[in-house]
Order: C-alpha cells, then sequence, then structure tokens
C-alpha cells in the first residue's frame, strides 16, 4: 500500500496535485475539507458543528477529525486497497500521531509527506481568487489570515515532527502545475 499525507498551507495547491498523484498511483482520496463541506451542504450536525468552527478559520477538534477519518476509512476498505492519499489531514501533532495508530491497526503505515511550500503572498492571492471562483465562504480576507495564522502556530511543527520520521519531501510549490507535479512524482517513486 501506497500512503501518502499531502501537506501544505491553505491555498498551497494540495487539492490540484492530489488529483495528479490520485490519477497517476490509483490511490483513495481522503479530503477531510471535501468531507466536512459536503456535511455542511446535507446540514447535518457533524456539518453544523464543523461550520462553527470553518467560520472562524479554527480547526476541527483532533477528536472529531480522527472520528470521521475512522469512518471513511472504514466504508472504503476495497476501493482504499492500493492506498490513500490524505489532503488536509492530519493537521497537529495529535491527529498524526493518532493516523498512525490508526493505519498500524489496519497493517500499513505513512510511505510519505509531500509537502508544498509556498510564499505567504502567493497563498493569499490564491485563496481570494479561489474564493470568488468557487464561492467557498470560507475564502475571504478575515477567514483567510487567521487560518494562515493556525497553520503557523498548530499545523507547520507537523514539518518537523515528519522530517524527524525520513518522511517528509519538501516541493516548491510555485510555477507550473505539471512541473510541481514531476517533482512529487520523483519523490513518492523514491519511497514506492
Amino acid at each position: 500500500m501506497l500512503n501518502i499525507v499531502i501537506f501544505g498551507a491553505p491555498g498551497s495547491g494540495k487539492g490540484t496535485q492530489s488529483d495528479n498523484i490520485i490519477k497517476e498511483y490509483n490511490l483513495f482520496h481522503i479530503s477531510t475539507g471535501d468531507v466536512l463541506r459536503d456535511n455542511i451542504r446535507r446540514g447535518t450536525e457533524l456539518g453544523e458543528t464543523a461550520k462553527a468552527y470553518m467560520d472562524k478559520g479554527q480547526l476541527i477538534p483532533d477528536e472529531l477529525m480522527i472520528s470521521i477519518l475512522a469512518d471513511v476509512l472504514d466504508a472504503n476498505r476495497e476501493a482504499a486497497s492500493e492506498g490513500v492519499i490524505f489532503d488536509g489531514f492530519p493537521r497537529t501533532i495529535p491527529q498524526a500521531e493518532a493516523l498512525e495508530a490508526m493505519l498500524q491497526e489496519r497493517g500499513t503505515c505513512i510511505s510519505a509527506v509531500v509537502g508544498l511550500e509556498v510564499p505567504e503572498d502567493e497563498l493569499i492571492e490564491r485563496i481570494l481568487l479561489r474564493g470568488k471562483l468557487t464561492g467557498r465562504s470560507d475564502d475571504n480576507p478575515e477567514t483567510v489570515k487567521n487560518r494562515l495564522a493556525v497553520y503557523h502556530n498548530q499545523t507547520s511543527p507537523l514539518q518537523a515532527f515528519y522530517q524527524e520520521k525520513g518522511l517528509y519531501h519538501a516541493i516548491h510549490g510555485t510555477g507550473k502545475i505539471e512541473d510541481i507535479f514531476a517533482d512529487i512524482k520523483s519523490a513518492i517513486d523514491s519511497v514506492k
């Protein structure tokens, strides 16, 4: 199994590059953001809880995210038989540790962490443009600044966590999408 974590700040291109990785390696895609937005759209209890956090640019509590992830993995075992790309998870070190434990229980582990590194001014520009194009309510200037602050304070320590394990692959996330993906492919192929 090839299990990839795609890592980076909001607007770094995780969704775009996840699509490329899925096509290239036939992986099952778990985007916690998509799962949460789907629940919000359907008006589920989870969706209402998640919306309250997302509207403020805050992270969803760890225990809630871990529960969601376990449910998605268990419901899609066959589709995930080649491996999984985790997009938007983990976002904290406790989530990373919980993910490791969850995967070990299923007889597998993280193969690589692809870290998309993009300058902050470009991240802001990308997110605001995406908000205009998609109508995502959480892609507005105030929420973007808060999301980036949360990322730097709570999520970026994951880089050191995965570097210590020898799993982190830094990818320069600016330029042509194809060139960025070529670098990602080289990193993934080095661990296959």
